[in-house]
């Protein structure tokens, strides 16, 4: 790709990007959510035509009119949101669009013959051509996507995002089935928020800042640091920033918490300025942990003292009154008004600050906002915007700002960075370490993550859950990810 501009009426989303990749080559794509990963690809993929610039495949002039036309010229595009037709076959998904004939009758057999060809990239036995795909797990169903793309002879596939909504054992299977594809000499573009996984899979990345290449560099010999440095055009030194932390009082103690179904038994203190983690897998209870601790969950057993008092709590507003504020891990259902300004969803515990003989001031909302979205680098027009129009990441620092004004003692955090670009996370991880170190009054973070680096990064020390079980919490210095794994898959009881 050469030269390769678009704008959408004054606003330029590509301005000359140039982008080279070689045969068999796993390529990564990264940047800023914004930076114009999304519009390139649709580019590539035929969804855009661009304003200028040229593409060449194989060495051929390359113009698709429309995805299909990508796809049989060999480009293919695996989405985070997956399209495969739940109501249709596996078989019938692969085809789709390119159904084989016999005369004016789909060929059922020949149908079937490229379907199993196609599966046969795949150590999936379980994948049946037969099969509706929607009773297919979200790992398998993206794999019958792959599959249309292979069926159709692609040499370059776009994987955007893929593992978003993969158990751990799924993203070891994409990325072995990567590897294979590469030994092919297939093509792939590997777009991604996890520098983990570009570690793992790319020689090659492309940095994308504001609708142009920042640079493209070897991974092998480029520190995350300095792609983050790329992708936000200023020096980060450290992607999980850690300033001297002196845990003092305990804020908040826990004793055999215990909710209807899950969990079944949590005990754990959280002292004034410290980060506690909490490890485990999908399903291990963590959330309903959380869950039950902030009151939006019935308790069946246990006792919760806040400062050293007796607190339960039967609904969040008690919580938000003893200074504890929760930041949900579905941000779109559960943690935003998306109909609402980002002024709204800020001040939205606290508006009786805001008013005057029970009058809210919007002036004053604003103005409240406006310090947050500069001291958060919250990338919008301005607080009165709507919320929903931000990108994800932009929305999770404003709700992580809706903990800070209201000034609370103690947040928690259920999986704050999932979803959300490297450049936005890293601001995240800054921000939480500024509240834990604050001179004038530390808080104290209880943070759920399923991503191992940044528990390992951010917290002083994790704790895991397992089966609804709650392990002590141990110093991270003392751990590895294999111990907490150990424990998370229930190979061992606790943690050493």
């Amino acid at each position: 790709m050469r030269g390769i501009r678009k704008a959408f009426g004054p606003t330029v989303a590509l301005g000359r990007v140039d982008l080279e990749v070689l045969p068999g080559e796993v390529h990564a794509l990264v940047g800023e959510n914004g930076a114009g990963k999304s519009t390139l690809m649709k580019v590539l993929s035929g969804a855009h035509a661009p304003d200028e610039g040229e593409m060449l495949f194989d060495g051929q002039p390359y113009q698709p009119r429309h995805p299909l036309d990508a796809r049989s010229r060999g480009v293919g595009m695996i989405y985070q949101e997956l399209s495969v037709a739940p109501h249709l076959t596996v078989e019938e998904n692969i085809v789709l669009g390119m159904e084989p004939r016999k005369g004016p009758f789909v060929d059922r057999k020949a149908m079937r013959a490229r379907a199993l060809e196609a599966l046969a990239h795949f150590d999936h036995p379980d994948i049946r051509p037969d099969v509706k795909a929607g009773n297919l797990s979200v790992s398998a169903q993206q794999l019958v996507e792959i599959g249309r793309s292979l069926a159709m002879g692609c040499k370059l596939l776009v994987f955007d995002e893929p593992t978003s909504s993969l158990a751990q054992k799924d993203i070891e299977r994409l990325f072995q089935l990567i590897d294979r594809l590469k030994g092919q000499g297939i093509s792939i573009i590997y777009i991604s928020h996890f520098l983990e996984e570009v570690k793992r899979l790319a020689s090659r990345l492309t940095v994308l800042r504001d609708g142009s290449v920042v640079g493209t560099r070897e991974v092998a010999t480029t520190a995350p640091e300095e792609i983050v440095s790329m992708m936000v055009g200023r020096d980060v030194d450290d992607l999980y920033p850690r300033s001297k932390r002196s845990p003092g009082e305990t804020l908040l103690e826990i004793s055999s918490l215990a909710g209807v179904k899950k969990p079944v038994d949590a005990s754990l203190t959280l002292r004034r300025g410290e980060v506690v983690g909490i490890a485990g897998l999908v399903g291990s209870g963590r959330t309903e942990f959380l869950r039950a601790l902030f009151g939006l969950d019935a308790v069946k057993g246990g006792t919760v003292k806040v400062g050293g008092a007796s607190a339960s709590a039967s609904n969040p507003r008690q919580r938000w009154k003893q200074r504890i504020g929760m930041l949900s891990e579905n941000r779109k259902d559960e943690g935003l008004a998306l109909n609402l300004s980002i002024a709204d969803n800020v001040t939205l515990p606290c508006l009786e600050r805001f008013g005057n003989a029970g009058v809210l001031s919007p002036a004053k909302q604003k103005t409240a906002t406006a310090r947050w979205i500069e001291r958060l680098g919250i990338k919008c027009q301005g607080p009165g915007q709507e919320i929903g129009a931000l990108s994800g990441g932009n929305q999770q620092k404003a709700a992580f700002a809706r903990l800070l004004e209201y000034d609370v003692d103690v947040l928690l955090l259920d999986e704050p960075t999932r979803g959300i670009d490297i450049a936005a996370k890293a601001r995240i991880y800054e921000a939480i370490n500024e509240v834990v170190t604050d001179p004038q009054r530390p808080r104290a973070v209880l943070i759920i993550s399923s991503y191992l680096p940044e528990l390992f990064g951010v917290c002083d020390r994790i704790a895991v859950m397992s089966q609804g079980k709650l392990t002590r919490a141990v110093p991270v210095e003392k751990l590895t990810p294999h111990d907490v794994m150990l424990v998370a898959t229930g190979k061992a009881a606790d943690l050493p």
